[in-house]
C-alpha cells in the first residue's frame, strides 16, 4: 500500500515532498503554518490578500489607518473611485511580510504567495503588478495566481530579474482556462512551473458556476494531464479541493499528479490564522451547516459555513479603509446591495443584506467562515475533551498524517492532558 511519502514533486533537479498547503486569506494561512510546511520539506504558502492590514497586526505599521484618516471625508458617499491605494505602501507591506516569512525559513521546502486576481483593488493591473513584483524583491520562491484567469498577469512580470527564475503556478478548474492562459501568454515564451486543479469541493471562492455539484475533481484533473502530454508540455499538475486523507492524496499520485494541494484540514491547526473560537466551529459543524452562496461580491460562488456571521450583516461599506474589491471605476456589489437596502429602510436600525457581503471587513474580523466541502469531518481527526470542545492539532501532526497515512486512515493526536 503506497504512502504519499513514495512520491516526490520535481522542480528541475529538487525534490519536494508533494504536499503543498494552501493560500487561505486574509492571513489564515499564516507566515507560521507555511514555514512548518516549508521545514517538512514540503511548499507552504501565505496569502497576499489584504497585506497592508496583515502588516499592521503582525508588523505594527499603521497603513490601514493612514489610509483611512485620508479618505475618511468620503465614508458616505456612495462613489468610491477616489479611493485609491499608495502604491509605496501596498509594496512595503507586501515585501514586509515576505521577507519575515522567507528569513524565518528553514528546511528544504518552498514557500510561494497566493495572489489573487479579484481583488482589483480599484486599480486592478498596477496593484496586481505591484503585489507579485514586490513578493519577488522580497525573495518569495513562487507566485500561485488565483481567483481569475490572470490572462495578462505573466505580462506584468517580464521585466522583473526574477521573471524565469522564481516558481510561477496558476490555479484553474478547467482544461479551457488552461488553454486560454497558455495561449494568452504564449509570445511571452515563458510557461507556468506548475499547474494547480481546483476541484468543485474547495473551500472559498470556486471557479465553477451554480452547476458546481456536477463536476468531479479527478476527471478534470485527468484532462490536463491528457491536454499537456497531447501538448508534450513538462508541466507538473497539482490536484486540489477534497482530498483529505493520505490515501486519497496517493490516487492523484498513482493517476499523474504530481502533487496535491490541501487546505481544509489545516484550518484547524495550531499555526492557522483563524481564532480558537471559529476553530472551534469548523470542528462542530454537520454536512449540513456547509453552503455554496453567492454573497461574494466578485461573482464568484463561494463555499462556508451557513452560521458565517457575516451572512446577513448589513455593514456600512469599508472601503475608505480596505476597498481591496473596488473594481477600475471604484465600483462594488456590496456597495449597491447597501445603498438599496438603505434606500428602502431609511429608518430602520439594524441593517440586513442578503444577497451581497462586505467581503473585505467580514474577512478581516474572521466572520465569514470560508470552508471547504469535507469540514464537517474535521471532528473525526481530533479528540473531543470533557468540556465538549475539540483538542487543537499541530500543523506537523497533519502534514505528517497526510504524507504517512495508508488505508483512509487518519491518526489521532495524542490526548492533551488538561
Amino acid at each position: 500500500m503506497k504512502r504519499v511519502d513514495d512520491f516526490r514533486l520535481m522542480f528541475g533537479k529538487k525534490e519536494y515532498v508533494p504536499i503543498m498547503i494552501g493560500g487561505m486569506g486574509v492571513d489564515i494561512s499564516t507566515a507560521e503554518l507555511a514555514l512548518e510546511a516549508a521545514r517538512l520539506g514540503g511548499i507552504g504558502h501565505i496569502s497576499d490578500a489584504m497585506v497592508p492590514d496583515v502588516s499592521d497586526r503582525r508588523y505594527h505599521t499603521t497603513f490601514v489607518k493612514t489610509k483611512l484618516k485620508l479618505y475618511k471625508h468620503n465614508i458616505n458617499n456612495s462613489d468610491k473611485s477616489s479611493v485609491q491605494f499608495d502604491l509605496g505602501v501596498l509594496a512595503e507591506a507586501t515585501r514586509r511580510h515576505v521577507e519575515s516569512t522567507m528569513t524565518a525559513r528553514r528546511g528544504d521546502g518552498l514557500i510561494f504567495v497566493n495572489c489573487m486576481e479579484k481583488l482589483t483593488m480599484n486599480a486592478p493591473r498596477e496593484t496586481l503588478q505591484v503585489r507579485m513584483a514586490s513578493a519577488l524583491d522580497a525573495g518569495i520562491d513562487g507566485i500561485t495566481l488565483s481567483a481569475g484567469l490572470h490572462l495578462g498577469s505573466f505580462g506584468l512580470l517580464e521585466s522583473h530579474p526574477r521573471f524565469r527564475d522564481a516558481k510561477l503556478g496558476i490555479i484553474v478548474s478547467s482544461v479551457r482556462a488552461l488553454q486560454l492562459f497558455l495561449r494568452k501568454n504564449a509570445k511571452l515564451n515563458r510557461l507556468p512551473d506548475y499547474v494547480i486543479v481546483e476541484g468543485p469541493l474547495a473551500g472559498g471562492h470556486l471557479g465553477f458556476g451554480a452547476d458546481w455539484a456536477q463536476y468531479n475533481l479527478a476527471v478534470i484533473t485527468a484532462e490536463v494531464i491528457a491536454y499537456l502530454k497531447t501538448e508534450q508540455l513538462s508541466i507538473p499538475v497539482i490536484a486540489a479541493g477534497g482530498i483529505f486523507t493520505g490515501s486519497d492524496a496517493v490516487s492523484f499520485l498513482e493517476t499523474g499528479s504530481a502533487a496535491v494541494q490541501v487546505a481544509t484540514r489545516f484550518t484547524v491547526a495550531d499555526e492557522c490564522g483563524l481564532p480558537k473560537k471559529v476553530k472551534q466551529e469548523y470542528f462542530k459543524a454537520s454536512e449540513d451547516d456547509i453552503v455554496v452562496n453567492t454573497i461574494s461580491p466578485t461573482g464568484y460562488p463561494m463555499r462556508m459555513l451557513k452560521g458565517s456571521p457575516a451572512i446577513g450583516a448589513g455593514i456600512r461599506p469599508n472601503c475608505e479603509a480596505y476597498g481591496y474589491l473596488l473594481d477600475g471605476s471604484g465600483n462594488c456589489a456590496y456597495i449597491t446591495a447597501y445603498n438599496r437596502e438603505l434606500a428602502l429602510n431609511p429608518d430602520i436600525k439594524t441593517l440586513s443584506v442578503l444577497d451581497k457581503t462586505c467581503l473585505c471587513t467580514q474577512m478581516r474580523n474572521f466572520n465569514l467562515w470560508t470552508c471547504g466541502q469535507t469540514t464537517y469531518r474535521l471532528k473525526d481527526t481530533t479528540r473531543r475533551l470533557e468540556d465538549g470542545s475539540y483538542q487543537s492539532l499541530s500543523a506537523e501532526h497533519i502534514f505528517k498524517d497526510y504524507q504517512f497515512s495508508t488505508d483512509q486512515k487518519v491518526v489521532l493526536p495524542d490526548l492533551v492532558q488538561s
